[in-house]
């Protein structure tokens, strides 16, 4: 699903990634995980298209999502290859407040351009699938922490995405809710044949993933 080479960061003279190799299989729930400042964060966006890798031709960057190169995209093709193709979903929701949850949801269906009828039908079934079919027409102030945060999962499937990115998904929720939402990411995968990446300080969830990558100053280790 995604095969990266050689990956490198630079902030000014600050060496944040230092040629990180990753791959990830079709349907795989995996785990990044390491102290602070190890380049977790950095390396999900980039995976992610939300950052671009530093100096990919002196590198010998490559990252392939599904077999297709994006690195070298411009601004407009990559937000299109990102709509169709990646999900995220962060430690804060991120939910615009003036929307419902359904319309937070429909958001990316209609930056693409897709049937609204067909969108809503996805949607619903999200919505029956995530447990909060109650909540449709709830703004996110209306919604608890792990109700937010199912509707930003939501949101992050609606376009059926080849992979989907979390990056401290659980970091706002207490233990109730972040254990709720472990087990809804293995039962979407399992459905869904989904893949995730997810970023963590948790070690509970770190722990039943498929495969915990470990970073350690710039390096998967």
């Amino acid at each position: 699903m995604i095969r990266a080479k050689n990956i490198h960061k630079f902030y000014g003279d600050l060496e944040v990634l230092k040629g990180v190799d990753v791959h990830i299989k079709e349907g795989e729930v995996v785990s990044i995980v390491g102290e602070s400042g190890a380049g977790k964060s950095t390396l999900l966006q980039i995976l992610g298209t939300l950052d671009s890798p530093t100096n990919p031709e002196k590198f010998g960057t490559e990252i392939l999502l599904d077999g297709q190169s994006f690195v070298n995209m411009k601004d407009r093709e990559l937000s299109k290859f990102r709509n169709q193709n990646i999900g995220f979903v962060f430690q804060f929701h991120q939910l615009l407040p003036e929307f419902t949850a359904l319309e937070n949801v429909l958001l990316p269906t209609r930056i693409s351009g897709k049937n609204e009828n067909s969108s809503l039908d996805k949607a619903y079934a999200l919505f029956e699938d995530l447990k909060i079919a109650d909540r449709l027409h709830h703004k996110p102030n209306e919604l608890s922490g792990g109700e937010a945060q199912r509707v930003a999962v939501a949101r992050a499937l609606i376009n059926s995405p080849k992979i989907i990115y979390a990056d401290e998904p659980t970091g706002n929720l207490d233990s109730k809710n972040a254990d709720d939402l472990h087990q809804l990411f293995f039962d979407l995968r399992d459905k869904y044949n989904q893949t995730f990446v997810i970023v963590t300080h948790n070690p509970n969830l770190a722990e039943i993933t498929d495969r915990k990558l470990v970073m350690r100053d710039g390096m998967i280790i």
